[in-house]
């Protein structure tokens, strides 16, 4: 008997997610974000504590990681740190998407950080406020990085976490607040950043108080997978950037 297309998960669209070993909320907020026919499939790289050394060695185990995915025929990979992906400085995340594609089987390969360029340059905005769960440290590394490529970095307010496991426990109404205490009128808009933190129930919440675009790791990331996917159906409920 001949199925219907209907009848198969993905059969308009496959993401692939690269995604730390010790999180859980990627894969749950990109199947939230779905439309119909489209799906999520992950493979995973091994993180312990979120410290710049360990950030700075997930580059190099995301390559196989691509290299596994790419065996599922996927329309997409990313690869899901934010901190990951921009720990190295400008251009190191320009060099890791290179690496990662060349063992891709050609199916497009973006990281969580430049999804939220591409979205922050969609959305025409230059000065940002970046709040985040990271320790001090690796603040100074975002807005180092974001500074330099041409996003001038207005306020960063972090929360000092060490383990995603302790990010992953942390409530929506948590990064709300976070937002609303480091917002400046003169920014653009917001960035939020960090794939380990439930971001998606308040993103809507946030433009409305704040008056401007946010842009989280998460809602990025997948926006990114969507339109590289070739899907351009926008989704209401998740922020600005899902309706461009």
């Amino acid at each position: 008997m001949t199925k219907a297309i209907s009848d198969y998960y993905g059969w308009r669209a496959r993401l692939g997610i690269i995604y730390t070993s010790s999180s859980t909320i990627m894969e749950s907020d990109f199947y939230a974000m779905a439309p119909a026919g489209v799906s999520s499939h992950t493979t995973r790289v091994m993180l312990g504590k979120v410290t710049v050394d360990e950030l700075s060695k997930l580059g190099g185990r995301a390559v196989e990681a691509t290299r596994l995915l790419a065996t599922a025929h996927l329309d997409s990979i990313v690869f899901g740190c934010t901190s990951g992906s921009f720990v190295n400085g400008p251009g190191y995340d320009a060099e890791l998407i290179e690496e990662l594609s060349e063992v891709s089987e050609g199916i497009p390969v973006t990281t969580t950080t430049a999804a939220m360029v591409l979205g922050l340059e969609t959305l025409g905005l230059e000065k940002v406020v970046i709040v985040t769960p990271y320790t001090d440290e690796i603040n100074a590394r975002a807005q180092a990085y974001f500074d330099a490529i041409g996003h001038p970095v207005l306020a960063i307010k972090g929360l000092g976490v060490k383990t995603d496991y302790e990010m992953t426990r942390l409530a929506p109404e948590t990064v709300y607040r976070l937002a609303r205490s480091a917002w400046t009128k003169e920014a653009d808009g917001m960035v939020i950043s960090c794939t380990s933190l439930r971001t998606l129930e308040v993103i809507d919440e946030l433009e409305n108080d704040l008056g401007k675009p946010v842009i989280s790791s998460n809602q990025a990331s997948f926006w990114a997978s969507l339109r590289t996917a070739g899907v351009e159906e926008r989704v209401p409920g998740f922020g600005t950037l899902l309706l461009t």
